[in-house]
């Protein structure tokens, strides 16, 4: 921390933290940003989605800093409309990590995010989406690996999301690395990768650390970020994993729960 200043990096998660529930930002969030940011404060979003799907967000929110997208993988420019940096997941390790689940588990339904600005994200036909984000169908799981991709989505037809995670770890945790980021939203990664490795890219290149950061989330997958943060605010509608490790619980997204913790922090 700074004299004078409770922390000089705010990292927000986009969906169900930062975003109401209809996808927007509130006027008083827009409001206790805007004071953070006067007082010397950064803010930065750190988000699942890959910068293909955050930008008509960013856009349509006005928002123009930094990003982590991807679960890390990307550091992105918003303003410039620039990739500062890209992770991607080795295919072949991939493969056989689903493979090793399906043994497990059985079929499952499977989505791919490519690499790169405009990576699509491909889905097999069953592939359930719970938002209307933009979708490439494929025939089959063969098609998903023709290009670099950078995530993996995976979805079974009984197991919950949470369940499916477990399995996943026990049998190709050695493989790649799985996280819960939403309802019914699975996700293998590269090993290794995770908001906190992307953040702290993003913080390095702004001069800050870890005990300058202050992180809002509410699913597992913010989980790495606030173990890394000096402070972590999971939202009242926070999956339970992340309210065990959260160092304060605020109020709902719906609620205005992200600037009811910045106006007490930055007045």
């Amino acid at each position: 921390m700074t004299a004078g200043l409770p922390f000089r990096l705010v990292a927000t998660d986009l969906d169900g933290t930062l975003l109401t529930p209809v996808e927007t930002v509130s006027a008083r969030t827009r409001a206790a940003l805007a004071t953070a940011t006067a007082a010397g404060a950064v803010h930065i979003v750190v988000t699942g989605r890959s910068a293909a799907w955050a930008r008509p967000v960013f856009d349509e929110i006005g928002y123009t800093g930094l990003a982590v997208c991807g679960q890390g993988a990307q550091v992105y420019d918003a303003g410039a409309h620039r990739l500062l940096t890209s992770m991607t997941l080795d295919r072949r390790l991939a493969a056989v990590a689903l493979a090793k689940i399906e043994a497990e588990v059985g079929p499952l339904s499977v989505a791919a995010g490519r690499d790169g600005l405009e990576g699509a994200v491909l889905a097999m036909a069953d592939y359930r989406l719970l938002s209307d984000l933009p979708v490439v169908r494929v025939d089959g799981a063969g098609d998903l690996f023709t290009e670099p991709i950078s995530k993996l989505y995976i979805q079974h037809p009984e197991l919950t999301e949470d369940e499916l995670a477990a399995a996943a770890r026990r049998v190709a945790g050695d493989l790649v690395g799985v996280t819960v980021a939403g309802e019914s939203i699975l996700e293998l990664l590269p090993l290794g990768l995770s908001k906190a490795t992307g953040l702290a890219v993003a913080a390095r290149r702004l001069g800050l650390k870890a005990p300058d950061t202050l992180a809002f989330g509410d699913m597992p997958n913010d989980v790495p970020m606030f173990h890394w943060a000096a402070h972590g605010v999971a939202m009242a509608n926070a999956h339970q994993e992340l309210l065990e490790v959260a160092d304060e619980v605020t109020e709902s997204n719906a609620d205005d729960g992200v600037a009811l913790v910045l106006e007490r922090l930055y007045g």
